[in-house]
């Protein structure tokens, strides 16, 4: 079966004299489509916030995803070379934020902004955590029309190979990132999407973000056996990836913070 020849996508489009790129329109899009989704939920019974508090977390979640994801990043994947080269730490525009990062930098907010608000910390994130897939979809859409992330070299079988323009070996490939978009964006959407209409689901706080980290930390375990590994790091022991190693705490969290909610008597207020 011939694998599909994909051409080089543009990486962005002009305004006039301003050059907007997909990852940064990802970005944006599933910021605004996210606080949008989140409006909606929080005042679900039992309330999480108000709409003027969603509202004002908006920045403090741009923040948390820009600030954790670039610094997860540097420490997680290149901190050899952004050590050599201090002053590439800002350069987000050339590339490189971790999921885990932006994760732990989004956490971060969400605690810091209920503390300074009074609101109920978890049952705050149990209402995000609905909204970040949709992040996740747009996000790996953008790195598949960049062309980056490749996935690993597909077998013969395979309908939809594909053969990335900058791959010097011409191979087909698995597209890994509309893999992850799928399991990552698509799935694990529908599934929260789907809890969170129950008000059994919602009186448990923690159960939906203890759902979100177990769906995503099994849903990139999974789809990093599609992916090729960064050339800068290859494969880790026993032919693990960074991305792997990393889901496997979120797993182990979402599994502790389920089994928390579920013990515990559902709150209705």
């Amino acid at each position: 079966m011939s694998p599909i020849i994909l051409p080089e996508f543009p990486r962005g489009f002009h305004i006039g004299p301003l050059f907007i790129h997909y990852y940064a329109l990802a970005y944006m899009l599933g910021l605004l489509a996210g606080w949008r989704l989140v409006r909606r939920l929080a005042l679900r019974v039992p309330v999480a916030a108000s709409l003027e508090q969603v509202d004002d977390f908006l920045t403090w979640a741009v923040l948390g995803v820009i600030l954790g994801g670039r610094t997860g990043y540097v420490l997680f994947y290149q901190p050899g070379y952004f050590i050599s080269h201090p002053l590439q730490i800002p350069a987000v525009w050339d590339g490189g934020m971790s999921f885990h990062g932006g994760f732990l930098g989004v956490l971060i907010a969400i605690f810091w902004f209920s503390l300074k608000h009074g609101l109920h910390p978890l049952r705050f994130a149990d209402r995000i955590a609905v909204a970040v897939p949709i992040g996740l979809f747009l996000g790996r859409c953008a790195n598949f029309i960049n062309g980056e992330l490749w996935g690993r070299p597909a077998p013969a079988w395979f309908p939809w190979a594909m053969v990335y323009p900058g791959d010097q070996y011409q191979l087909p490939r698995f597209p890994s990132e509309l893999i992850e978009a799928a399991l990552e964006g698509i799935l694990l959407f529908c599934v929260l999407l789907f809890a969170v209409r129950f008000d059994a689901v919602r009186a448990r706080t923690g159960l939906l973000s203890g759902i979100f980290l177990i769906g995503y930390a099994l849903a990139r375990i999974t789809s990093e056996f599609f992916r090729e590994p960064d050339s800068f790091l290859g494969f880790l022991p026993f032919g693990t990836t960074m991305g792997q190693i990393l889901s496997l705490p979120m797993l182990a969290a979402g599994l502790g913070l389920a089994a928390f909610a579920l013990r515990r008597a559902p709150r209705a207020a």
